[in-house]
């Protein structure tokens, strides 16, 4: 099994890290969990293949930087700090394999939700081009439709004047 990806909105950081353990794309959660407006992506990180969109709807280079997310979960202020402390960790800790839990900026969140029609497969087509290692072969209609859900959900959280986050576990 590879890293899950999912991007939903939340009107805050706390909102965002509500019950870190559970993923946040579930249609039919059982009593007493978040319900989020959520995308599952499963392979689309925002780091690699979020950034590759972002840098081909705003027509610049794809680059380390051009997705800064802020970890919000598990929390920055308690992660280990010396190799001994990583080394104390157990296999399972969410240090590892997560949940983890990243706030996307605002920049990124607007550059989706003004994804016009007219653009879709076109994006799609160039997407599906990029890296083969981090796009994992997929088709460009899916990956239309894929940005398709990811600006609605954009566009959603801008006019609620939410935020985007990522919730990833591997």
């Amino acid at each position: 099994m590879g890293n899950a990806y999912e991007y939903y909105r939340a009107a805050d950081r706390a909102a965002a890290v509500i019950m870190p353990e559970y993923p946040r794309a579930v249609d039919d959660p059982p009593p007493g969990r978040p319900v989020f407006d959520a995308v599952e992506t499963k392979w689309i990180s925002p780091w690699e293949a979020l950034a590759q969109l972002v840098a081909l709807v705003r027509d610049v280079p794809s680059t380390d930087d051009l997705v800064r997310t802020v970890v919000l979960y598990p929390p920055p202020e308690g992660a280990p700090q010396t190799d001994e402390e990583w080394g104390a960790l157990p296999e399972d800790s969410p240090y590892f394999i997560g949940p983890g839990i990243e706030e996307l900026p605002v920049d990124v969140r607007d550059t989706l939700a003004d994804v016009p029609d007219e653009r879709l497969v076109e994006l799609g087509e160039r997407w599906a081009e990029g890296d083969e290692e981090s796009m994992f072969g997929a088709e460009p209609a899916q990956l239309a439709e894929l940005i398709g859900e990811l600006r609605g959900l954009a566009r959603r959280a801008r006019d609620e004047g939410q935020l985007l986050y990522c919730w990833s576990c591997l």
